[in-house]
């Protein structure tokens, strides 16, 4: 295409009216050339490289999840506008095989892939030492064989999905998470969560709902020098203790030299509202509702929203967080 061709071409004001805004600005700051570590995503033992690099179709997903865009189909007819797959790096649009194998790779490792996000979060310092760990709903399509009826304690009633379990910190910010066949998770989903969080990096408390009131979520905190803040539950024993949080028990039972104040109990719990908002934001970047059928792309989707919402958190703070440059405001 001559120099005077391109002039006349509409597609090339579009792509420099876009080049400044939009979803691009996520990418400025990060780099998704780690997933070519991955041993799904190298080339194939017949020698045969991939058409499009893992970092590409990685921006790719992102900037569709962005625009509420869903499904192989609707990605892959999404990226073939001239305009995005020229401003996310690709030599030519991908085909829909070509996106499907990304997914179909990803897949395996979407859960690692968050947790290097994760990592990059950390090393910015958007980490605050107030933990917040509650349970979400992902609702299903119909269609979707491996959902099954659940029940929302929060909103009194049923849906069809799935749940996931969050640990968030600072500014909505995601840093351990596990989908669930529910949004009631069993107390070792929590467990499990609670210890991949603390592997990222230790707080001073750890807030949950009372449906975190349980004994060995609130030792193995304590023994990991956190303080955990869950309303204690009287339904669970037909002697209930005279205390407001599980923690005041704990805490007189194994400590003479600790103690805290209610007040500071109350206050720091008031903080569980910040878990609620980080779900919002998720569902917003994704999580809501799947569009797709089968557990195992459902858990791709959820952990595809996680790593978006990471994307907007890290942009928004290396953009300054202000309203001029802010690229998401959920």
């Amino acid at each position: 295409m001559s120099s005077a061709t391109l002039q006349d071409d509409p597609s090339v004001e579009s792509f420099f009216n876009v080049a400044e805004t939009e979803t691009l600005a996520l990418f400025e700051h990060l780099s998704f050339k780690f997933l070519e570590e991955f041993d799904v995503f190298a080339p194939a033992q017949t020698g045969r490289t991939r058409e499009h690099k893992p970092p590409e179709l990685m921006r790719g997903f992102l900037h569709c999840y962005y625009k509420d865009i869903y499904g192989i189909r609707p990605v892959e007819r999404e990226l073939q506008n001239t305009v995005v797959w020229l401003s996310y790096g690709f030599d030519r649009p991908p085909s829909r095989d070509a996106v499907d194998r990304f997914l179909t790779g990803l897949e395996h490792v979407v859960d690692e892939v968050f947790d290097r996000l994760v990592e990059q979060a950390a090393v910015r310092g958007l980490l605050d030492l107030t933990y917040c760990i509650d349970s979400t709903d992902v609702r299903a399509m119909p269609a979707d064989q491996d959902a099954s009826k659940c029940y929302d304690p929060t909103d009194d009633e049923y849906y069809y999905g799935y749940g996931c379990t969050i640990v968030s910190t600072g500014q909505k910010i995601p840093i351990a998470a596990e989908f669930t066949e529910s949004k009631q998770a069993p107390e070792e989903m929590a467990m499990r969560v609670t210890r991949d969080a603390l592997a990222v990096a230790k707080p001073i408390w750890m807030v949950g709902d009372s449906a975190y009131d349980t004994p060995d979520w609130h030792d193995h905190l304590l023994t990991a020098g956190v303080v955990p803040v869950a309303p204690y539950n009287a339904r669970n024993t037909d002697d209930p203790k005279d205390i407001e949080y599980r923690v005041e028990d704990r805490i007189e039972q194994h400590s003479k030299d600790v103690q805290l104040k209610q007040s500071t109990l109350d206050e720091t719990y008031n903080r569980r509202t910040g878990v609620e908002r980080t779900n919002e934001s998720v569902k917003d970047c994704g999580l809501g509702r799947t569009h797709a059928r089968g557990r195992v792309h459902a858990r791709a989707q959820v952990f595809l929203a996680l790593c978006l919402r990471l994307v907007v958190a890290i942009t928004n703070y290396e953009r300054g967080d202000n309203p001029g440059s802010t690229i998401i405001t959920v």
